[in-house]
């Protein structure tokens, strides 16, 4: 190996090409491959090696609570869930048109595997990603603006990710100044980046948890809806089965 060529490998940062060239040299060679394919698979490795560390990146900084994925959702115990709809939207097209995904159901149904799996899936394709609940969002939007810088805060922390994935809607209900900032979190998104929310709420009742604001209820579901895709899953609580089957609450086998 070059000593000369790893020292410029170092200070350029090609951290692949540094590790493989020499093999793939080799390789070439061997396959009386052209310079000009040699170089080609050297960069294409150095280009593959970045690209999966940026997903990682992107994965880590997103703030996921755990790493769940489309796969291992169990579309067999949640039958409502529409298969082929998710998996369409797994393409990440919705992002690219700046849609929303809400997913709407009662707790433990898999609402926010759902929303955490789309939201990795977009990581790895390359999308920023940020992943809060709504009771995080609001004191983090809280501190901000006692900080004096919720403008600061919407700008990069709400409308800098190409997704916002907020999770747990109408879990806690919000009070006016609350309900006031949440709603500046979705109208500074309409239009311009896509939001995925889980709520265990119909539209109905949401009213309840913003304060009993009509109108800015109205208002934000405008804005929500106008581009959304809804998707309703029902059923019963993926943890409440598994307890049942296992005999920890009455019903077990």
């Amino acid at each position: 190996m070059s000593e000369k060529v790893e020292l410029l490998c170092a200070e350029l940062s090609l951290v692949a090409v540094a590790e493989q060239y020499a093999n793939l040299a080799d390789e070439a060679a061997k396959k009386k491959r052209s310079f000009v394919d040699y170089l080609e698979q050297v960069l294409r490795a150095e280009a593959q090696l970045r690209g999966e560390r940026r997903r990682q990146t992107l994965t880590k900084l997103a703030g996921f609570p755990a790493v769940k994925t489309l796969e291992e959702f169990d579309f067999d115990a949640a039958p409502s869930a529409p298969r082929a709809r998710i998996q369409e939207l797994a393409g990440m097209a919705f992002v690219e048109r700046r849609e929303n995904i809400i997913f709407l159901g009662p707790s433990g149904i898999g609402k926010s595997h759902l929303a955490t799996a789309l939201g990795i899936r977009a990581t790895e394709k390359g999308y920023k990603v940020r992943f809060l609940t709504a009771a995080d969002l609001v004191l983090q939007l809280e501190k901000a603006r006692r900080e004096g810088r919720l403008d600061q805060y919407l700008k990069r922390g709400i409308l800098g990710p190409s997704l916002l994935v907020l999770d747990e809607i109408g879990y806690l209900p919000l009070k006016k100044d609350q309900a006031d900032l949440f709603f500046q979190v979705i109208a500074k998104r309409y239009e311009q980046g896509s939001v995925i929310l889980t709520s265990n709420l119909s539209f109905g009742d949401w009213e309840e948890t913003f304060d009993g604001n009509t109108a800015l209820t109205s208002a934000m579901l405008d804005r929500l809806l106008h581009h959304a895709h809804v998707i309703q899953i029902r059923g019963e609580s993926y943890r409440l089965r598994q307890a049942r089957q296992s005999g920890l609450i009455g019903g077990g086998n």
